[in-house]
């Protein structure tokens, strides 16, 4: 078991290592250089190549590609992901403004999806051909199919433009709110984010519960409980159990996905996440706030594959005994 996490936490920090050196990388591929966005078109003309390398300076992109990256790679060691372009200040403070958002939706979209999808996905393998598993998989299909940036336009047409009951925007009222108002204020306002990314994330929990579930049922044991006379119930709570591992590696996978989905789903609510501050970052090209925001992102993902690393052994307990030597 401690061979196991210390060859997983070694991946983990080798994956880290990678990360950094892509963080740096990607951003500087975009065309265009961050000036481009400091300086507005009718003054970008008049501009001189002195002032020009001067601003460049001030935001240390005129140093050599590898300069910059060793500056990069000390400030992520301390903390210090530089000064952001567009915002004039510490991007770690940017970014821990917006990510309190962002983990606010996709938890919760990962906690609804995770639920109401290995319900439906174990009801319908015990069901496996009959009209309600055909119905509830094709609609869950349907729905899968259906691109978050969709989703998230027609919810606000009808929950927000025709029927009035959520805000189209935003994560807080113009009026700033206090005590319970305001976590009803914004869980008022999270509810559409949260609901597009669980819709998102609802297909590949509710498939890989089924299929888990139909696996487990074709398994001896279940076979031979039920000609022992064992209860339907008491058979289904025994492949429910083992049938949990995979679905918990679906949940843990799905808070990378729904990370990746933010950009697109924050972007049509104008939510105030780490999704929404990447868009801004790209149309700036603000290198510093790209950086620094895809690497939380990155940290929330590894963080999630290490909690469903620890949790493994607790929904196997086959994980806990050591391999017979051979």
């Amino acid at each position: 078991m401690a061979g196991h996490l210390a060859r997983r936490i070694g991946q983990y920090l080798l994956v880290l290592v990678v990360l950094v050196m892509l963080n740096f990388l990607i951003p500087r591929l975009a065309p265009g250089d961050p000036i481009d966005f400091l300086l507005p078109p009718e003054v970008a003309s008049g501009v001189t190549e002195e002032q020009r390398e001067r601003v460049m300076a001030r935001f240390g992109f005129d140093d050599p590609v590898h300069v910059q990256f060793w500056n990069y790679a000390n400030g992520v060691a301390r903390g210090d992901f530089l000064t952001s372009v567009r915002y004039g200040r510490p991007v770690t403070e940017v970014v821990l403004e917006r990510l309190p958002w962002t983990l606010l939706i996709v938890l919760s979209a990962v906690l609804v999806s995770t639920v109401v999808g290995t319900v439906a996905g174990f009801r319908s393998a015990w069901r496996r051909g009959r009209a309600t598993d055909v119905g509830t998989l094709s609609f869950v299909m349907f729905l899968d199919s259906l691109p978050p940036f969709f989703v998230g336009l027609l919810l606000i047409l009808v929950f927000s433009v025709w029927l009035g009951l959520f805000p189209v925007f935003g994560a807080l009222p113009s009026v700033p709110s206090t005590g319970v108002a305001f976590f009803a204020d914004v869980a008022i306002r999270a509810a559409l984010p949260t609901a597009t990314l669980t819709i998102a994330a609802l297909g590949f929990i509710y498939l890989t519960a089924r299929s888990a579930m139909v696996s487990e049922l074709g398994e001896d044991y279940v076979m031979v409980a039920s000609a022992k006379g064992l209860p339907d119930g008491a058979i289904r709570r025994h492949a429910q159990r083992n049938a949990l591992l995979p679905v918990w590696t679906a949940a843990m996978l799905n808070v990378a996905v729904l990370s990746g989905a933010t950009t697109v789903v924050e972007t049509v609510f104008a939510y105030p996440g780490l999704g929404r501050l990447v868009y801004d970052a790209v149309i700036a090209r603000d290198y510093p706030v790209l950086q620094g925001a895809f690497f939380f992102l990155a940290l929330m993902v590894l963080a999630a594959n290490i909690i469903a690393d620890l949790a493994y052994p607790l929904l196997d307990p086959r994980v806990r005994r050591p391999r017979p030597a051979s």
